[in-house]
């Protein structure tokens, strides 16, 4: 019920009419608040409830394991396809149209499942639901799919103000899970995204680069120079916010730069 409650409380929030810097301080500071005290409850009811299905909720055997519905529906991906961004070629080798066309400056996008009603779940329940252990679902397969030759890993960085209304960053839950598996040292603070940007969904591909333009900083090169990193999410869509995040990396120095994510959008896909 707190988190519905919460989930209200942030869609009525969105709705108000526009508020001068002291009010919208304030909300934040509310947000925030119920956040923190919401966190240590959701926590103590994921322990004590029985495992559930990170797909549908329903009742399964064992933490972590989806049920066979939904797990039916899940397309994990492997390591075949287009060689520069790994996107799925139906069985063929070699590059992609588009990378041919325009190669991009990433070391290639590394996805544990296709995007689709099932994969694109777990992060809305991550995310704004508040359930902390799909962080450690998501990990396990992502790990599995770790680049060859990786040194360190980079989460993707919220704003100061969404990491203050969420009350965590996802990515670096995820993050935290494939770097125990993997053995890959994670740096939290390397990568700080300075701007504000606003919700990219529903954004046309053009305009969603054209919003995350300089909203992200190095801030110590030295971490990442002639390193090879991953940087971690956990959706690829367009592509926009990672690509912004690529390229201050290189600019910093980092030899080379892969995306590992949980799903990612497959073209000519249904969803």
């Amino acid at each position: 019920m707190l988190t519905r409650a919460l989930v209200r409380a942030r869609a009525i929030g969105d709705k108000a009419k526009p508020m001068g810097a002291r009010s919208k301080h304030r909300r934040f500071a509310m947000e925030r608040g119920r956040a923190v005290l919401a966190a240590p409850l959701l926590a103590l009811a994921q322990w004590a409830l029985p495992p559930r299905c990170p797909g549908c909720a329903e009742p399964v055997e064992a933490d972590h394991r989806f049920c066979s519905q939904c797990w039916g529906q899940l397309r994990f991906l492997d390591t075949q396809g287009c060689t520069c961004c790994r996107m799925p070629l139906g069985g063929l080798t070699g590059r992609c149209g588009a990378c041919l066309a325009d190669p991009p400056r990433h070391a290639g996008v590394h996805a544990a499942v296709a995007y689709g009603p099932i994969a694109r779940e777990l992060p809305i329940r991550l995310k704004h639901g508040g359930r902390i252990g799909v962080a450690e679902t998501m990990a396990g397969p992502m790990a599995r799919r770790m680049p060859p030759g990786a040194e360190l890993l980079v989460p993707v960085p919220l704003h100061r103000w969404r990491l203050w209304r969420r009350g965590f960053n996802q990515a670096v839950l995820i993050g935290e899970g494939v770097a125990r598996r993997s053995g890959v040292p994670m740096a939290r603070q390397v990568l700080q995204r300075v701007r504000a940007t606003p919700l990219l969904r529903g954004l046309a591909p053009k305009q969603r680069r054209a919003a995350v333009t300089a909203a992200f900083r190095v801030t110590d090169p030295a971490a990442v120079k002639g390193r090879h990193v991953v940087l971690v999410d956990d959706v690829y869509t367009t592509g926009a916010t990672a690509g912004a995040c690529v390229r201050v990396l290189l600019a910093a120095g980092a030899a080379s730069v892969a995306i590992l994510c949980w799903a990612r959008v497959i073209e000519g896909a249904g969803d």
